[in-house]
């Protein structure tokens, strides 16, 4: 059943870096509040989410921050902001959960992927991320190469 939910998903722009950067922790699923012209522009798959992030304001909202959805040529003047911040949809315990993890924990939100769901919908998949050090990327690194060292090995052998 996930593989298949997972199919039915597509991509419009996801953050490969931010599992190299970051530790993820929990991750939470949110809609996204867009104009039309956003959504078109999604489609076409042309978005950056690599230098983004979340943050929740005092009045309980949380924002999309510095993601780029470019203006959608064929919209002329009706065009959007290409950077301006987006608000998210999640439930008031989630945002809670959110804030406490910023506020208290020196967490950050990390976007992670922007995809449309089996209805069409834009949806976004964020997290609660603790930023990695240097020595903590070379122990991923060097366990991703050994990982692989390891599948040639029994390859050879089996």
């Amino acid at each position: 059943m996930p593989a298949n939910k997972e199919r039915q998903r597509r991509i419009a722009a996801e953050n490969r870096r931010a599992r190299y950067n970051y530790e993820i922790g929990e991750i939470f699923e949110a809609g996204l509040i867009l104009t039309g012209t956003e959504v078109k522009s999604l489609r076409t798959g042309k978005a950056t989410i690599s230098e983004s992030y979340a943050s929740v304001d005092r009045a309980g909202e949380v924002y999309l921050v510095n993601a780029n959805i470019p203006e959608y040529l064929k919209a002329n003047r009706f065009n959007h902001e290409p950077k301006r911040p987006r608000k998210l949809l999640l439930k008031s315990r989630e945002i809670a959960r959110l804030a406490q993890g910023t506020e208290r924990q020196g967490m950050t939100i990390v976007p992670l992927k922007i995809y449309f769901n089996e209805k069409g919908r834009a949806k976004i998949e964020i997290a609660l991320a603790r930023g990695k050090q240097l020595h903590d990327k070379r122990e991923t690194e060097k366990a991703r190469d050994w990982s692989r060292e390891k599948g040639r090995i029994l390859r050879e052998k089996g």
